[in-house]
């Protein structure tokens, strides 16, 4: 058992018979009555944001979970293959789990996010930014650069990502993975 004092961004708490994480919350202490702490609350499941207002010093259940750092193997039928980087033990994953799957490529090192209680795998995220070739795009054309004209590029996992003209095939990009968008090109 905790307390609202306790509250910090990224803390899961069992909350309505769910698992739920603190994406948000601000401690509020009106000139009159009581003080709360309204946060935002992001079902792990689900994906669903929802805001809720706790009143100060209550108490509240949280999860205990633990953050391992796993490598991506391959996929099949049956799902993700990763490996814990130090014990060497392998866990299949469902792809709804994981927040950019189009973005995975082996060798890949990921955070999977563990229940204590059950060893059950909640979320699979990826690095901010992955590094990935383009395997496929429609070449520029020089001295089109004056306006910011984005081309579709495929790179080397599969996923179409907007580039900028200048990029050719065989080069490599830097693609943020929470968007889905190119950030930059990589100098080898």
């Amino acid at each position: 058992m905790a307390s609202t004092s306790d509250f910090k961004n990224g803390l899961v708490l069992k909350f309505n018979n769910d698992l739920v994480t603190i994406v948000e919350f601000q401690h509020v202490k009106p000139g009159k009555g009581p003080a709360f702490v309204r946060t935002k609350l992001k079902n792990i499941k689900t994906g669903k944001v929802i805001p809720h207002t706790f009143t100060a010093g209550v108490k509240i259940d949280t999860a205990r979970v633990e953050r391992r750092p796993y490598q991506y193997l391959y996929k099949d039928d049956l799902g993700y293959y990763f490996m814990h980087t130090s014990t060497f033990e392998q866990v299949t994953i469902e792809e709804n789990i994981i927040t950019a799957p189009q973005f995975l490529k082996e060798g890949q090192v990921v955070e999977i996010l563990f229940h204590d209680e059950t060893e059950t795998p909640l979320t699979c995220d990826m690095p901010s930014y992955v590094v990935l070739e383009i395997t496929y795009t429609e070449p520029g054309e020089r001295g089109n650069t004056a306006t910011n004209t984005l081309k579709e590029a495929k790179v080397e996992t599969g996923a179409t990502v907007k580039v900028p003209l200048f990029i050719n095939e065989g080069e490599k990009i830097k693609v943020d993975t929470r968007s889905g968008e190119y950030s930059e090109r990589v100098k080898e």
